[in-house]
């Protein structure tokens, strides 16, 4: 072990030896699927099965190192060991200047990494059957890889530095991958809009990095006592006060949440999120699933102590109502316009919205365990409806309306089972899916919250529509009658053995989040969780399960009373259409969120854009045109001078010299004949010039 410490230190300068091995090694889990991607990327086209063997290698040996540094974290919290190993080294240094980059190992990152690398395995293997006859296989199976290791360098990074350069990262692949089919113009749009609008957060996140490095002087976490979210650099926070009535702390908090809220979908920068469906199934159930849209709620999970800093038992400190308010209204919104969409994917996506509304608000009411809970049971039965909805999609010979399609439980009969598992954990039905046990604990701490009741009665209504419109997108997939072309059929095994693993696991991980057995929250808050049946016995936690109950059987009941009962044509009205004609037109238009932005934001940049080409053209353009007349004019003028002035009267000087010059040339010509003639005719002029003096 000395050995290997002096090693380790001698490669990377400033690194801590006390890391543990498995800790010291963390590196390794984001850089074996981006050296995969690296090296797919130099494969030839046709190159499928070194492709795909690659990106799933890589990121199953990743898996492997996630679930040794899981269980190195597991076994010190049984002896009671808060475990949170850091590794810290200098990446550059200027004068006595220096920045450090470093990862980090503790219960949030453990956990994160496990689901990352064991979803995305999933999603990797079902992408070889979905994506089986596209000519670009390789190419897709480059960016996948690449896409997995750039969030996974995000949850491993205990540096604000480091993650930002993941999450940037993270920005770029999904940008390849929703715009993977480039031909289309409308997955070339929704690539740009899931950039452009990600940009935006991704301003405020940088200017509360930069923010909170001159506050503190140092961008990592934690940094044995000298870190930004250690308590001497948030005491200090604290005690500096900006704008708003707001410390430091609660600003930087607020600029840091705008960037997640972009990643993760918040109102108002949700609007990236429902297009990027555009890309292939498998992005869909990557990006809301396990990468893109989970790293915002981390980032919250992880900056969580600047965020909670200056909290008071049962108060709330600024960042963190901003959280619960947006998360909140994000959930409600989002589930009010997935009601009405009639793409299958689209549905999904307005769902994965909602989910993540659900997840802030757990985040700002109940802290990191309830929010990282529900973060955790979503990824999986979400990714289990994303590649169902793909299987369907698949067997539909890729129709995606819900109107055409019709009774395929029993045309697919591997792929309605679990999907009927991941929508039943979506609607969060009691006691046997693991979504009823995350989404109850968020209402727990809705119902508890002391500064309003609001987001509980908020929260207990989306879920309602979340049971209304998973049972009328059930109802018109999977019952009723065959309403599309040709004839459906099942996927391959490829495809449905990752449905199969994940619809166990939507069930089983309900079990670690009990009230009698709450051993992840328990987990991530570093302290013992024990056995105790008493606690399904508790009138409050019966009160919610009672809520809980009547929502599933209000929301299902009422989807199931409009839509599964009854088998209309494709052209037929929706139900709910006939009903509320106005209300649905606004609905299935998203709200005119798009259209909102259309007249405003992006015609006033439009605006500003032909302000900007007109001055430009006249204002900058004609200066410089003057500016360049007037030196023009100057030139000519120089010209003028010089020809005509200082090199006439030179070249004239020059000719006149030249000319007497030629003439004395005729004197001095050499012959004594010419001489003798001279000097005759001078001494005659001589002698005449004396006697015509004589006379006078």
């Amino acid at each position: 072990m000395l050995i290997q410490e002096e090693l380790t230190a001698a490669f990377h300068p400033g690194m801590q030896a006390c890391a543990s091995t498995v800790t010291q090694y963390l590196w390794l889990i984001p850089a074996m699927p981006i050296v995969a991607s690296g090296v797919i990327a130099l494969l030839k086209q046709p190159r499928r099965k070194p492709a795909a063997a690659l990106a799933i290698g890589s990121l199953g040996l990743s898996l492997l190192v996630a679930l040794a540094a899981l269980a190195h974290v597991v076994r010190d919290w049984t002896q009671h060991i808060a475990v949170r190993e850091t590794v810290n080294f200098t990446w550059m240094q200027v004068g006595a200047s220096h920045v450090e980059l470093g990862w980090v190992l503790d219960p949030l990152a453990a956990v994160m990494m496990v689901m990352v690398c064991f979803v995305g395995l999933l999603i990797f293997i079902y992408s070889v059957g979905y994506m089986e006859h596209d000519e670009n296989f390789t190419r897709f199976f480059c960016f996948l890889a690449l896409f997995a290791g750039a969030m996974l360098g995000v949850v491993i990074a205990n540096s604000l530095l480091l993650l930002f350069m993941g999450w940037e990262l993270v920005g770029l692949t999904s940008y390849l991958l929703i715009g993977f089919w480039y031909q289309k113009p409308s997955a070339a749009a929704a690539a740009k809009k899931a950039f452009l609008t990600t940009r935006v957060g991704d301003i405020f996140f940088l200017l509360g990095m930069v923010w909170l490095f001159a506050q503190t002087g140092t961008l990592l976490f934690y940094n044995s006592g000298a870190g930004s979210m250690e308590p001497l650099a948030l005491g200090g926070m604290l005690a500096t006060p900006s704008a708003l009535g707001l410390t430091a702390a609660g600003a930087i908090g607020l600029l840091i949440f705008a960037g997640a809220a972009g990643k993760s979908g918040q109102l108002p920068l949700h609007v990236w999120l429902p297009d990027a469906m555009e890309g292939p199934t498998p992005v869909s159930a990557l990006i809301h699933a396990a990468t893109m849209v989970a790293a915002g709620v981390y980032l919250v999970a992880r900056v969580y102590p600047l965020m909670s800093a200056g909290i008071v038992p049962g108060g709330s400190t600024a960042a963190l109502t901003v959280v619960t308010w947006v998360g909140a209204a994000t959930a409600v919104f989002a589930a009010l316009i997935a009601v009405a969409q009639n793409d299958i994917k689209r549905i999904l996506a307005y769902s994965t919205v909602s989910q993540l509304g659900y997840m802030m608000a757990g985040l700002g009411m109940g802290g990191v365990a309830v929010g990282m809970f529900h973060l955790i049971t979503h990824a999986f039965f979400k990714a289990l409806l994303f590649m169902g909805a793909g299987s369907v999609i698949h067997g539909c010979h890729e129709e995606q309306d819900v109107r055409k399609m019709g009774g395929l439980r029993s045309e697919m009969p591997l792929t309605f089972p679990t999907y009927a598992v991941g929508m039943l954990a979506l609607c969060g039905v009691p006691i046997f899916f693991s979504g009823f046990w995350s989404k109850d604990a968020i209402l727990e701490s809705a119902h508890g919250w002391a500064l309003s009741h609001a987001p509980f009665y908020m929260l207990v209504f989306g879920a309602v529509l979340t049971a209304f419109y998973m049972t009328r997108q059930v109802s018109y997939v999977f019952f009723g009658t065959w309403r599309g072309h040709g004839h459906a059929h099942e996927s391959p095994a490829v495809m449905t053995m990752p449905l199969a693993i994940l619809a166990f696991f939507a069930m089983a991980l309900g079990l670690i989040g009990t009230p009698a057995w709450p051993w992840f929250r328990a987990f991530l808050d570093s302290r013992a969780a024990d056995l105790d049946m008493r606690a399904f016995a508790e009138p409050a936690w019966l009160m919610l399960l009672g809520t809980s109950t009547v929502i599933v059987v209000v929301g299902i009941g009422a989807g199931w009373l409009l839509y599964g009962s009854k088998s209309p044509a494709a052209e037929e009205p929706d139900a709910l259409e006939r009903a509320l004609p106005p209300v649905w037109v606004a609905l299935h238009n998203r709200l005119y969120v798009d259209e909102f932005y259309g007249v405003t934001v992006i015609a006033f940049y439009g605006w500003w854009a032909r302000v900007a080409d007109w001055l430009d053209r006249f204002v900058w353009g004609g200066v410089v045109a003057a500016v360049a007349w007037l030196f023009r004019g100057w030139a000519q003028l120089n010209r003028l001078i010089d020809v005509h002035g200082v090199d006439g009267g030179f070249d004239k000087g020059c000719d006149e010299l030249a000319a007497g010059g030629g003439l004395i040339s005729r004197v001095q010509s050499g012959r004594v004949q010419s001489y003798l003639r001279l000097l005759a005719l001078a001494v005659v002029l001589l002698a005449a010039i004396l006697f015509w003096s004589s006379r006078g």
